[in-house]
């Protein structure tokens, strides 16, 4: 697989470099160079065939970031992943807000390049393959374990549902407490979106700010549950659904 690129940084010694790289990486293709935001922005709406920007952060016309965000609002962002490149380690976090495949500190060499280009063509691969395997349905499902990929600390963490206890919603973060770990995993999301992707026979949401392990509830009151040494309020907006559990725990 060829993963079609273009490079962005207003510095010409740091274009050079990234476009050096690129084409010493064998499944990179360099489809065009360029010293600013917007001529970057340019190129993505004139060249669809483009898959990854390598994208510089601060540029004096356009910065990256809101290059990036451009990109989102345009509905190309399942097929257009950026790496950002910067000098400025203090632009991590937006970097993570709007989902940057990976993070090149400047000044980086091959190896760290060779990382992140490699975590673009994993993601593409998979990519493809969703994209060729019909779905299969849901009846038919072997019943293996079930995983969530989250991006943790700038990288992708594989998850065993099994493994959770509960998880906390926070302003713009998640918190995932997991079994034999004493600190929780934080992770860039809303609680809505996690709770989507987990398997509803085994969740359930009974806070605003809390969905629990249905399996890890230790006991249950009319109005908690614990779980290990937490307990957890069930609020009325979600008690609807924490009766039909009580029921069943009568039964």
């Amino acid at each position: 697989m060829m993963i079609n690129c273009i490079a962005v940084d207003d510095e010409p010694f740091a274009l050079a470099l990234v476009c050096s790289y690129i084409e010493q990486t064998p499944f990179l293709k360099l489809c065009g160079k360029y010293t600013s935001g917007v001529e970057g922005l340019k190129a993505v709406h004139e060249m669809p065939e483009i898959q990854l920007l390598f994208l510089d952060i601060r540029m004096t016309d356009l910065s990256g970031i809101e290059l990036a965000k451009i990109i989102e609002q345009s509905g190309r962002k399942k097929n257009l992943r950026i790496i950002f490149t910067t000098a400025y380690d203090q632009y991590a976090l937006e970097g993570f807000k709007v989902d940057a495949l990976d993070y090149l500190l400047k000044p980086f060499s091959f190896v760290d390049f060779s990382r992140a280009a490699t975590k673009a063509y994993d993601y593409f691969v998979l990519l493809e393959h969703a994209g060729t395997n019909p779905p299969v349905p849901a009846a038919v499902w072997p019943r293996e374990k079930n995983y969530l990929y989250l991006k943790v600390e700038y990288q992708l963490v594989k998850i065993d549902t099994d493994e959770i206890l509960y998880i906390e919603g926070l302003k713009d973060y998640v918190k995932l407490y997991l079994k034999n770990q004493d600190k929780p995993l934080l992770t860039l999301s809303s609680l809505k979106s996690l709770e989507e992707k987990l398997p509803p026979v085994s969740f359930l949401r009974i806070h605003r700010s809390f969905i629990v392990n249905i399996e890890r509830i230790r006991s249950i009151t009319k109005n908690t549950v614990q779980i290990g040494q937490t307990t957890i309020s069930v609020t009325e907006q979600y008690r609807d659904g924490f009766l039909e559990l009580l029921k069943k725990w009568n039964n």
